[in-house]
Parts: C-alpha cells; sequence; structure tokens
C-alpha cells in the first residue's frame, strides 16, 4: 500500500492542500483561491469562515485521491501566512471581525506611539522584531480595543487568540487543541525567543491577558487529531510551521549560513544562523527557524511585503495580463527597462527600511512607456528588493554563497536569471518548487519516524537548475542607481 503524508499550505491568496510520497514529490495538489478585502487605504482582511471552508475543500479533496490512489495518509502538517491574526469565540467557534492580513497597516499610529514611549529596545531584545503594524500583537489588540464583541468575551474568558495556523488546528480539531508552534509564536512580538514563553511584560503593555493564547510546541510535535466529522476519518497532525521557516525546512536549509529566498505574495530571505541569534545592525530580524526536541535553530529574515502580489496586480487591478505566467514573454520582449522604475510599496515597505507609510511609486516615464515596460519594471522590482536584504546582511558580515530560491515566481526563467544578475550570486531552483507545503511534511513526517534526522530529510533535496550571474559590473551598478533614486522618492522617513 502506498503511503502520504498530507501537507496543508494555507496562504495570503489561497489554500492548498498536497499529498506528498515519502520520498518528498508531489503526487496531487488542490488549490483554491479566496476573497482579499480592503476595506480602507492600508487595510488588508480575509474572511476566517473562507479560509477554513477553503482549507476544508482543499483538505478534503486530497484525501479522496489518496483513497483512489489505494494509498493511506500517515499524517498532516501544517504551514501558513504568518501573522495574520484571528479573534474567535471559544463556544461558538465564530471570529468577532475579520483576519487581520500580515500586510494591513492600521496599526501605525499605535506603533509610532511605542516607538516615542522608547519600547523599541525591549522588544527587539526580546522578540527580535521591530515595532511594526506587520506582526500579531498591533492587529490583536486593536480588534480587543474596537470590536465590542471582542471585549465581552474577553471579560467573560471566552476570547481566543490565534495566527491562521492556531485557528485551522482548533477547527480540525474540532474545538479540542488550542496550539501553535515556536516558529509562528516567534512572528507575533508577543513571544520571547531566548526564553521560549510568551513574554509577560510585553503582554502587559499590549493589554493582552495570556489566557487568550494558544500552547506553543515544537514545530514536529503532537498538535492532536482531525475530527472524523471533518475529515472522514481521524488523522494525526504531527507538523507545524510558519510558511517562511517551512520554506527553510523544504530547501534543507539545515546547516548555519544557509540561505532560502522564496518568492511567493512577498518575498522572504531566511538565513541559518544556527543556536545563535544574530541582532542585525541594518533592520533584518531575528526569528526560530525551527524548533526541534526542545532546541532553538535560529535565523536572520528579511521581509519583501510585495513580489507576487505585484504580479497579482498587474493581472486583476490594471489588468495588463490575463495570467501570471504571461510575464517571462512580455519581458522577453525588452532589451532592457528604458529607465522605468516601480516602488511596489503599496502596504509600506518592509526590510531594510520598514517604512509603513510609504506608498508605490512608478517613475522614469517617458512618452514611450507603456504596459510592457511597467510589467517588468514590477518584475525588476522584485530582485532590486532582494538585493538590499543581501547588502543588508553583508553589513551585518554575512555573504551567501548560494541562494537556494523558491516560490511561483521563480519558474519563470527570466526572473530567476535577472535574479542572480542584480544580487551577483549563483542561484538554485529546486526540483520540487512546493518547498513551503514539503517543509510542513517533513516537520510531520519526522514526528513520526517516517524520517530519522535533518540529515536523513537532506537527502530528499534535488536541485532543478542553476543560474549563474552573466551581468557586466556597470550595467548592474547602473540598474542598481536608478533604483536607489526611485527608492529615495518612496520613503517617508
Amino acid at each position: 500500500m502506498k503511503r502520504f503524508i498530507v501537507a496543508i499550505d494555507q496562504g495570503t491568496t489561497s489554500s492548498k492542500a498536497i499529498l506528498f510520497s515519502l520520498s518528498g514529490k508531489p503526487v496531487y495538489s488542490s488549490q483554491k483561491e479566496f476573497r482579499q478585502y480592503f476595506p480602507k487605504d492600508g487595510w488588508v482582511e480575509h474572511n476566517p469562515n473562507e479560509i477554513w471552508n477553503t482549507t476544508k475543500k482543499v483538505l478534503i479533496d486530497v484525501i479522496n485521491k489518496s483513497k483512489k490512489l489505494k494509498g493511506k495518509i500517515l499524517t498532516i502538517g501544517i504551514t501558513n501566512q504568518r501573522e495574520t491574526t484571528i479573534l474567535w469565540d471559544k463556544i461558538t467557534g465564530k471570529p468577532v471581525y475579520n483576519a487581520i492580513v500580515w500586510q494591513d497597516r492600521r496599526t501605525s499610529d499605535f506603533c509610532e506611539k511605542l516607538r516615542k514611549r522608547k519600547k523599541e529596545t525591549l522588544i527587539y531584545n526580546k522578540t527580535g522584531l521591530l515595532i511594526d503594524p506587520y506582526f500579531s500583537a498591533t492587529k490583536a489588540k486593536w480588534i480587543i480595543d474596537n470590536v465590542p464583541k471582542a471585549k465581552k468575551l474577553l471579560k467573560r474568558k471566552q476570547l481566543l487568540f490565534g495566527t491562521v495556523d492556531t485557528f485551522l488546528l482548533w477547527r480540525l480539531t474540532n474545538k479540542v487543541d488550542h496550539a501553535t508552534d515556536a516558529t509562528n509564536a516567534s512572528r507575533t512580538m508577543l513571544f520571547n525567543i531566548s526564553t521560549n514563553k510568551w513574554d509577560d511584560q510585553i503582554l502587559n503593555l499590549f493589554k493582552i491577558p495570556k489566557h487568550i493564547l494558544p500552547t506553543v510546541k515544537d514545530c514536529s510535535d503532537d498538535f492532536g487529531y482531525t475530527d472524523p466529522s471533518i475529515t472522514g476519518k481521524s488523522y494525526p497532525i504531527t507538523g507545524m510551521i510558519g510558511d517562511q521557516q517551512s520554506a527553510t525546512v523544504g530547501q534543507c536549509c539545515f546547516d548555519i549560513g544557509s540561505l532560502k529566498s522564496t518568492y511567493g505574495t512577498g518575498a522572504f530571505v531566511l538565513l541559518n544562523t544556527g543556536n545563535k541569534k544574530i541582532f542585525s545592525k541594518n533592520k533584518l530580524l531575528t526569528t526560530i527557524g525551527y524548533r526541534l526536541n526542545g532546541k532553538t535553530t535560529y535565523a536572520l529574515e528579511g521581509s519583501i511585503f510585495i513580489a507576487g502580489a505585484g504580479v497579482q496586480w498587474l493581472r486583476d487591478k490594471i489588468k495588463f495580463i490575463k495570467k501570471a505566467s504571461e510575464t517571462e514573454k512580455i519581458v522577453k520582449t525588452l532589451k532592457d527597462n528604458h529607465g522605468v522604475y516601480l516602488v511596489p510599496a503599496f502596504t509600506g515597505l518592509g526590510a531594510p527600511y520598514w517604512d509603513a507609510n510609504s506608498r508605490g511609486v512608478l517613475c522614469g516615464l517617458t512618452r514611450d512607456t507603456g504596459p510592457k515596460e511597467i510589467v517588468r519594471a514590477v518584475m525588476e522590482s522584485v530582485a532590486y528588493q532582494t538585493y538590499d536584504l543581501f547588502e543588508a546582511m553583508k553589513n551585518d558580515g554575512l555573504r551567501p554563497k548560494v541562494v537556494k530560491v523558491d516560490g511561483g515566481m521563480v519558474n519563470n526563467n527570466w526572473f530567476t536569471q535577472y535574479l542572480s544578475d542584480i544580487v551577483d550570486v549563483k542561484v538554485c531552483r529546486p526540483k520540487v518548487n512546493e518547498t513551503t507545503a514539503l517543509g510542513a511534511a517533513f516537520m510531520a513526517g519526522l514526528k513520526i519516524g517516517v524520517y530519522k534526522s535533518l540529515k536523513d530529510i537532506s537527502k530528499k533535496w534535488k536541485i532543478d537548475k542553476s543560474f549563474f550571474p552573466k551581468m557586466k559590473s556597470k550595467n548592474r551598478k547602473e540598474l542598481l542607481k536608478g533604483w536607489s533614486q526611485a527608492i529615495r522618492k518612496t520613503l517617508t522617513h
């Protein structure tokens, strides 16, 4: 009988479930997009019930497929969009408000107040994070302060908080398990990454009571069982890990100094720093890479808010393309960008700028500029933003020799080559591009003994293609000079 592991990959724009063979090959995948809500400028929300319903549909689809293949599902792993915040009623299970998405900037004024109160050092030293609306703490506080239902339930000790992984686990286990893993906890701005506990001092600062928070477990752990009323029969859930950390595991970046860069809705660079926390002098984040058997492996992270979301914007809002895959053909028709730059600060800028109030800038336009140049400018912006992160890492004394890439955008050979040219480093694309889901499958399999160790998992990583820098240094400098001028036009501080 065939044996499988299922990974649920709940992302920012879609929910996906993938059936993996034990060798780490995707056998079958099911995916459903869901709506993005933008109630005000800089606000981004999801409907938690849509997240749940799409997740349930794709999971059941994959379970049914495993039966057709006469296979057995051994376990389930969950990976998720991080920082997105949901608060719900412990008894009815109803969310008190929409999920506030990681891209949402509504709490920037509150973050500014915290900075004025000189709380940045305290929060950075304990959590490894900068004060920013990106993280869950200010989102949870906003819901508690602004939604009367939340206040009422809090008084009755009937309110629960969770990032998306926690919400899904709670639903899948039919209200039995309220838990998260160390990687997701480390992105809330409430978790002390040295003590590996929720931090009382920070909780007091935000006036968030500890009883609404989930239990924090290892990434490879017993998270409970799915309820048969939801999945037909009961399946163990033994892996849980935030999406960027999951991609790091899926890319087998287990050695100190190894690095991956994921190009999904946003783009995220994670560098393994081992059991050492490296505090960046250049506005990168110190975060938990993974935690196994109570032992923490740390990472340095740079977050770009808009990567694939820029392509989505070209498709859905500007309507320059019908499908994301058209971008490769379009950019190839141009020799260069004709001096057109687009800084996609649609929801502010992430690392290394951390400017919540900046907004997108399109510059260098002439009478000759058309949709093609703008499409190319969007694609190029992702490579330039990655260069900015690598410069920050370099200034922190860390120089990657190889970049392992994944995510939807790297299927575009032109983009992946351009990335290698701009960052001036060898770029490797793996055979299995679904590394985010794969990481969750590896974590789930590790717990039940399908994989004996991280070394055992490493053997599953296979390369698809390598890209080497070909651009002349003079050209690269010229292009980056134009980019830094465009960035200066965008920044508000």
